[in-house]
């Protein structure tokens, strides 16, 4: 069973060891989760965040920080506390939470802008309101929607090469994730040239599952892996198998299969099914 329902911000970020919540919020069920590196003396430089924004209403988050850059851990924390502290402030004015998140996300493109350090992190938002989800996009990390059946009703685009070449038609996915490139990415909070990708509004299904990831799990497990595994049974058993299959990429060795060792973020909701 879940642990409680949550009233407060819920902020994770796993430094040494997995953080992981099961709460209930925004009308449904979720599952959180924020570990590090595997067997790595590096900081984790993901975050993650579930934010109540009323009784059916709820905010996630994860933010990676950027790789080969300073302070990738502060920018990600500095990221994600700019967020929340936009949102209460929003809350208490009754302002419209599409424009909250919008306002969001340049005062934590503006706070990691000004720790003047050159660090940058990604940052991908879900928000749910009653039976609506939209996705705001920064980045490679990735947000998805996906029915009990299997049927995907919303992914976001990766800001990198390969995902605009995926996008494009000119690689599958499978090809993307093995491809050299696959590490770059184009889009950062901490750029002056920082854009903000909104999708459009999404209508909820009973059983939907809402799947928001950092590339410790996409790097590592196919799209159609995560969906198998998410898209039916229990919240908790589905995020468990989802993170078993993760952290055995990270420490395999199979030519065959995808292996890149980083920390990992994960988020899993679900409103209930109608009766």
């Amino acid at each position: 069973m879940p642990e409680a329902q949550i009233i407060d911000p819920l902020l994770l970020d796993g430094a040494t060891a997995p953080d992981r919540h099961h709460v209930l919020v925004g009308g449904g069920e979720l599952l959180a989760y924020c570990a590090p590196t595997p067997d790595a003396d590096t900081e984790n430089q993901d975050a993650a965040a579930v934010i109540p924004y009323g009784p059916q209403a709820a905010v996630f988050v994860v933010a990676d920080g950027a790789g080969g850059l300073p302070a990738g851990r502060l920018a990600s924390q500095t990221a994600v506390r700019a967020l929340i502290a936009e949102l209460e402030s929003a809350s208490e004015k009754t302002i419209i939470l599409r424009t909250s998140i919008l306002d969001g996300i340049e005062a934590a493109n503006a706070a990691v802008l000004g720790l003047g350090n050159g660090s940058a992190t990604t940052f991908t938002v879900i928000t749910i309101e009653g039976l609506t989800a939209r996705a705001y996009q920064v980045g490679d990390s990735e947000a998805i929607i996906v029915g009990q059946r299997g049927i995907i009703r919303l992914q976001t685009l990766s800001h990198s090469p390969t995902g605009h070449a995926v996008e494009a038609g000119f690689l599958d996915q499978r090809e993307a994730l093995h491809h050299h490139d696959r590490h770059l990415v184009s889009n950062f909070l901490g750029s002056a040239n920082m854009r903000i990708d909104m999708g459009a509004e999404i209508g909820l299904r009973p059983r939907d599952t809402v799947i928001l990831a950092s590339d410790g799990l996409l790097d590592n497990v196919h799209t159609a892996e995560i969906i198998e595994r998410a898209r039916k049974g229990p919240l908790l058993k589905a995020a468990d198998a989802i993170i078993a299959l993760a952290r055995r990429r990270m420490n395999g060795t199979a030519v065959e299969q995808p292996s890149k060792p980083d920390d990992l973020s994960l988020i899993l909701f679900r409103k209930p099914g109608r009766p």
